[in-house]
This record gives structure tokens, sequence and C-alpha cells, in this order.
């Protein structure tokens, strides 16, 4: 056996092989560097005009427009980078590859040829840009937003023992409260600042186009008074007020009627009433009087629902009166799966559905549609999500009164629709303005108080243009954007959001993984949340990771095991965003101690390797670290 030969073979295979490699990875260069240049040039007019990180962003989308699946293995067979972590700096890696690979190969690399491209710059580039957007690094390397409460309009307190707890960046929700509640919110803030001192950002958020369940019409509570035993229950009738509900329990129960003055001071002792129930049923109310004016006693002959409709009778007078002073409440509408749901575009208060004496439905509930530009683009077909995804439906017909939806889901017990409640359209393009006329108001009290807006439902690069605009001609154009990425269409455009802003102010990306959860369906949402941290990492721009992270924990004080490790996930993000709650402090100073931890074992998606002290000697099992 020739040994020599077969080395010889062997070495020429390796060499084949690794300049098969070198030109599939020079080859790939050249079309994600020609592919990048016409994409800038689309979006931009000129690829020159591109800063650093247009100019990588546009390369990271060349480079995942191709099947790179087959490519990496050898890569990584052969001791090189397979650019599963080139988010950063896509040229810097395929310019280590080719360089390591010439070498490989035996040729010359000439004397003046320019090093391979800086390959931290891009985390230099982010890390700058964190900074700036969210201030100095935390000591436990995540920083952490908090929305703010109505109460820390009022409670100075609330803020100090938010930021002593770790918050670093406080967030006013523009859908809530006026810029009376704010202008105290940034005075406690201030004053909280002044008192830790501390640094802590303002994020105020515009309200957007959300579009919302309008009123639903309102009911009078019927007073229901019903017996226990054989003895009627003691009515007491006055011209105060009326109680829906008894006084007192057994025997002893009383009910509040409320009449008008003038009503009471007619009435008379063994005086008889007459009325008609709102079940249909004939009462009698024989009136005693008290001795004392204007409150009398009554007793009925039987069980009676009274409402504002009852109609009281003295037949010795032929008076007639009313009740009053019922309470009222929104009308409970109530959906079950497959039922059928009328969203109107009419500003009409809802109703529930209306039944025959069978049961039979004679017309669906109806509720209204606060936004009715929605019936311009909505579709047969297309499917509607009600209160966060709680409600599922399709639309079954449009028409001039709004659409006919079918409820598909709403849970074995069925769900309430209440007024107020977000409506999400994940199949339609609502093409609504980039900017709703409040959040034009609200953008005057923002430039002058915050550190950085909150774009909401921002869906293109035309939407970034417009908010840009206006923050121009108020004077605020280095105000840093915080585009919030929650609808399907702003996750296909989200390339072109960024372009639009990269290279003329601070950017930020903001995942709100509950509206997307509602838009994508959970699975999808989870798939398009790493597309996102990939596609933020290549463009140089920190992410709040945001939505029910410690829900639990910040509003029931209770922790859950899937809670914890979310919260655990939101460390390769650069902010960690808590909603509001009661508990919401503690919740602050567990995130903390989470991310504190996770820091060491994680950057973005890369494990980071520090001594394994949980199997070393010095790990004490009985020592359990205090969340």
């Amino acid at each position: 056996m020739n040994t020599a030969a077969t080395t010889d073979n062997r070495d020429c295979a390796a060499t084949d092989s690794i300049e098969w490699l070198l030109g599939e990875v020079t080859a790939l260069r050249e079309r994600v560097q020609e592919r990048a240049t016409r994409r800038l040039e689309q979006e931009l007019g000129d690829a020159d005009r591109a800063g650093p990180s247009s100019w990588n962003l546009a390369c990271y989308l060349a480079l995942r427009s191709e099947d790179l699946r087959e490519l990496q293995p050898v890569l990584a067979a052969h001791g090189l980078s397979s650019l599963g972590r080139s988010e950063a700096h896509v040229l810097a890696t395929l310019d280590s590859i080719i360089d390591l690979l010439s070498r490989a190969c035996g040729r010359k690399v000439a004397a003046d040829k320019k090093p391979p491209a800086d390959f931290l710059a891009g985390q230099r580039i982010l890390d700058r840009n964190t900074e700036q957007l969210f201030g100095a690094e935390a000591p436990h390397g995540v920083r952490i937003m908090v929305t703010l409460p109505t109460d820390a309009a009022d409670d100075a307190d609330l803020l100090e023992g938010l930021m002593r707890a770790g918050m670093t960046c406080a967030r006013i929700n523009c859908a809530h409260d006026t810029p009376r509640e704010w202008s105290r919110m940034v005075g406690n803030l201030d004053a909280a600042r002044h008192r830790t001192g501390r640094a802590c950002r303002l994020f105020m958020d515009l309200a957007g186009h959300k579009v919302r369940t309008g009123e639903v019409r309102r009911r009078h509570k019927a007073l229901e008074i019903d017996w226990e035993g054989t003895r009627a229950p003691v009515i007491e009738i006055s011209d105060g007020f009326l109680r829906s509900e008894p006084v007192g329990k057994g025997r002893k129960r009383n009910w509040h009627l409320a009449l008008d003055t003038a009503v009471i001071d007619r009435l008379h002792d063994h005086q008889e009433l007459y009325f008609v129930d709102t079940l249909g049923r004939e009462r009698r109310m024989r009136v005693a009087a008290t001795g004392t004016a204007r409150f009398f006693h009554a007793a009925l002959d039987g069980p009676a629902h009274i409402d504002q409709t009852t109609a009281f009778h003295d037949r010795g007078t032929g008076e007639q009166f009313l009740a009053r002073g019922f309470d009222t409440r929104p009308a409970k509408i109530r959906v079950f799966e497959g039922d059928r749901l009328r969203l109107s575009a009419a500003p009409i208060p809802g109703e529930p559905a209306r039944l025959d004496p069978a049961g039979n439905v004679l017309e669906p509930a109806r509720v209204p549609c606060a936004e009715p530009r929605v019936f311009d683009r909505l579709a047969a077909g297309d499917s509607v999500w009600i209160d966060d995804g709680k409600i599922g439906a399709r639309v079954l017909a449009v028409d001039n009164d709004g659409a006919l939806l079918n409820i598909e889901h709403a849970g074995p017990q069925g769900k309430t629709i209440k007024p107020d409640k977000g409506l999400n359209f994940p199949d339609t393009p609502l093409d609504l303005p980039a900017l709703s006329d409040k959040d034009l108001e609200d953008l005057d009290f923002v430039v002058k108080h915050a550190d950085m807006v909150g774009f909401s439902f921002v869906e293109s690069g035309d939407d970034m243009r417009a908010l840009m605009a206006e923050l121009d001609a108020r004077g605020a154009e280095d105000m840093p954007i915080v585009a919030k990425i929650e609808t399907r269409r702003a996750v296909a455009n989200l390339p072109g959001i960024m372009l639009a802003a990269l290279d003329h102010r601070l950017l930020g990306i903001m995942i709100a993984r509950g509206d997307l959860a509602v838009e994508l369906g959970p699975e999808e949402m989870i798939e398009a949340q790493e597309t996102l941290l990939m596609l933020t990492e290549a463009a140089h721009v920190p992410v709040i990771w945001a939505t029910q992270v410690l829900e639990t924990l910040a509003k029931k004080g209770t922790i859950s095991r899937p809670e914890l490790t979310d919260a655990a996930m939101a460390e390769r993000a650069e902010c960690v965003m808590l909603n509001k709650g009661p508990y919401i402090e503690r919740a602050v100073r567990i995130l903390v101690d989470i991310v504190h931890r996770m820091h060491r074992y994680q950057h973005k998606k890369t494990a980071q390797l520090p001594p394994l002290e949980c199997l070393s000697e010095r790990a004490d099992p009985m020592v359990r670290p205090d969340v």
C-alpha cells in the first residue's frame, strides 16, 4: 500500500473541498452585496445614502433570501462560522470566512489587502443606540420599563419605590388618562429622580387607531322583591333612594322603594296601590304610615320584580305614578360558538339577541364598532377577534348596516362582550391614517415632556415618515421613535419601517406580543418574535420585549413557572416592559433578579459560557436564591 499516495490523494480532496467552499462563499457574498444595493435603491433612492445600519440590514435580508441549510453544516465541519449569528455583521462574517478559506488554499494574500471588516462594529453600534435610547446600562444588564397606573399621578412614593426596585424607564400610555394626569405623573417622576439620585427615561406611546367595541345599551336593574316563607318582606317607601338589593336576611330583609316627593306627600295609612310587575304578575301593595314624615312601610301580596316602567295605580283617586332611582348597567351580551353577531357600523348602543318565547333567535346580538371606516375594507371570510382574542369570529356578509359575524371561538361557557374592548382584523388591510386626531393632539404634550415616543399600530415606512414629519413640525427633529410592532402587516413590513427611520433618528422596536398573538395566532407569533429579534439585531436597533411579562405576579401577587421562563427569555432584548398591577414593585424586583442571573449565560441569541458553579464543589445545594 502506497501510504504517501493515499495521503496526497486526501490532501488533494481536502484542497478541492476548500476550493469549492471558497467559491460558494465568494459567490454568495457577491449576490448579497448586489441584492442589498438593489433594495436600498428601492427604499432610499440611492444606496450610497445608507448608513452602516441600513446597509447591514439590507445585507442580512439579502442573505436570508437564500436557503443556506446545505452550506451551513459544511462551514461548521471546517471549523468556520455557519452564519447563524451573523445578524449584526453580515459582510464581516462572510469576509472572515473568505479570508480563512483563501489562506487554507495556500493563496497568497497581498500585503496591502484590507483586513476583514470589523466583526464587532455592529455590536458597538447597537450598544451605543441602546445607551442613547434608554440611558447607561443598568447594573442587571437589561433596562426595565414599567407602565404607570393612574395612581402615579397622585402617589409620588409609588414612582420612587419602582425606581429603587429597578425601573429604568417609565411608560405613560396615552390611550388612558389625560394631559392633566400625565403632567402630575411627570412631576412625580422628576421628584423620584431627585430623591433617588437615579436616572429614569420617560416613554410615552400614542394611542393609535386601536379599533374597539362601542357602547352597549344600559338596562335599569329591576328591584327584585322575593319572599322567604309565607311572611311578606317589609318595603320602605321614601323620597330618598332606591336599593336594588335588600338589607338584612330572612324575615328581617327590607327593600327600599323611592318615589317623588310630591307622590310621598299624598300617601296615607292603609292606602292600596296596584301594579303589574315586569313578569306580568298583578300585585297589590298596602301602605302603612310609620309616624315619620315622608317615610312609609308597605306589604306586598306576593313576590314582585319592579323596574322604571312599572306603573303604580291608586284605584280610589285614579292617580298613577312610577318609582325612580333605578341603577343602570350595560346589557349583558353573551355569545357562544355558532351564534351570529351583528357588528354595527351605526353609533347605536349594542343589544343582546332578541328571542321569541320559545327561545328562538329573532335578531342576533348587536355590538357597535367605534371605527366605521373598518367596513370599507372588511369582506366576507375575514376573521375578527374581540377583546384581545378571547372571542373569535368570521365575517359572513357585509352590508350597509355593518357586518354579520359567525362566532367560532368563545369557549365552552361562552364569553361576554363588553364596551371599549379591542377589535382585531388580521386578514383586513384597514388603511387608516397613520395618526389619529387624538395622536396629533397628544404629540404636543409628548414632545415637551417625553424622552421618546411610541408609535402604536405603525404598519409601513410611509407611516414612519408621517410621524417624523409631525415631530419635525413641532421642533422635535431629534426625538427618538419606538415603533410598536403589533399587527401582521407591521411584521411583514418591518424592514421598510426601519429603513424609513434608521438614517434620520434614533429608533427602537417594541415587540407587542399580546396583539401579535391575536393577529398571528400563538404558534405563528412564536416564530415571528424570533424573526423580529433577528431583523432588529441586523439593523442595530434596541428591542423592547413587551406584554404579559410576569403578568400574574404583577396583578395577583403569585408566580407561575411558565412566566418565569418567559421572563428569562426576555433577556435577549435590550429592555423588558412590565404592565401595571397592585404587586408591580415586587414584580420589578423579581425581574431584576432573573435578568441579572441570565445575563451571565445569554447575550442576544449567543450562549455565554461562565464556569458552571452549580456543578462545582463550592455550590451549596441547600442555599436557594431569594426571589
